[in-house]
């Protein structure tokens, strides 16, 4: 279960109260995330019919300064009606509150699940939202560079090692390095910028049949380029979970999606092969690391880099060039 801090029912109780959410009446750990706790929280509500949210404790990889960006995206994305969780604010008007040297915050509960084998009509509604919240955050006022981006990845594999890399595949190291190559060369620097949400998997997205009623995990927001995200939810979406399965109907669904709400430029079409492959290189290099580096008996099992090496060669491919056009 991915609750790394215990709080008892006193303290979650003592809590919930600097909310105007009404009394805490249950409290459930979540099993789902990796860099953070989370429960499941019920109160009894501001007119006691009872209310749901999400209490988040940031315990790795969050950067406290940064969640006033996080954290008031959502905000603002909410009050553009996408289909985002607000934040609590506590009664002082504060985002999140800080126990010891940790932050908590509350967020809205959604309903809807993630879809483990999405259909088309699904991707359909996710690319349709995904190019919402790009027009929506188009007055957000904050800004944050991309953590994850072209050089973070580069470094991380420079820490793999093309040792490392061999001991998850041979053909890694090869393959690492004549990408970073070219990607460090093709990189496109004069395409659109906007707020992205950079990790748009099924499983941060919550559905009702074909209807997308939440995006979530907002924690690798950043402004980058807009189509990159588009690269990202598409190497996502678009192929079987072991990456070497490349599902052309949910393609065609996603970005059809998306480009009926913000329509794609040339320029930005012309990119996506490029930035599909930034992309795929992105969670090669993290998950890489992480197998690498994961101590054996650790809560989380580190997932397969080769699924994304797998979707970087179908990028890479000059037979597979037309998928986005």
């Amino acid at each position: 279960m991915a609750v790394y801090t215990q709080l008892g029912a006193e303290d979650l109780a003592a809590l919930i109260a600097h909310f105007d959410v009404g009394e805490l009446t249950s409290a459930k750990g979540i099993a789902e995330g990796v860099s953070n706790s989370n429960w499941l929280i019920e109160t009894t509500g501001k007119s006691g019919a009872g209310a749901r949210f999400i209490l988040t404790m940031y315990e790795f990889r969050i950067d406290i300064g940064e969640l006033p960006y996080f954290l008031g995206l959502l905000d603002h994305l909410a009050e553009h009606h996408c289909p985002v969780p607000r934040t609590i604010h506590d009664r002082s008007g504060a985002l999140y509150r800080m126990i010891g040297d940790k932050a908590v915050a509350l967020i809205e509960y959604l309903p809807g699940v993630s879809v483990s084998q999405p259909k088309p009509d699904q991707a359909y509604a996710v690319g349709r939202s995904l190019a919402q919240l790009h027009l929506a955050a188009t007055d957000f006022p904050e800004s944050r560079a991309n953590a994850m981006d072209l050089g973070e990845s580069h470094r991380l594999l420079e820490q793999c090692g093309s040792a490392g890399l061999a001991e998850i595949d041979q053909t890694l190291p090869a393959l690492v390095e004549s990408e970073l190559a070219f990607l460090e060369a093709a990189w496109p620097n004069d395409l659109p910028h906007s707020v992205i949400h950079a990790d748009l998997f099924p499983d941060n997205v919550l559905m009702l049949g074909d209807r997308v009623t939440g995006l979530i995990d907002f924690y690798f927001a950043c402004n980058d380029i807009t189509a990159y995200d588009v690269a990202v939810t598409h190497a996502a979406w678009c192929f079987g979970s072991d990456g070497s399965c490349f599902d052309a109907a949910l393609s065609r669904a996603l970005l059809e999606g998306y480009c009926a709400v913000r329509p794609l430029s040339d320029a930005e079409r012309a990119a996506l092969p490029t930035l599909a492959r930034g992309a795929s290189l992105r969670f090669l290099a993290t998950r890489a690391y992480d197998w690498l580096n994961t101590p054996k008996g650790a809560l989380v099992v580190p997932k397969d880099p080769m699924a994304f090496a797998r979707r970087l060669q179908f990028y890479a491919d000059p037979a597979n060039a037309g998928v986005f056009s």
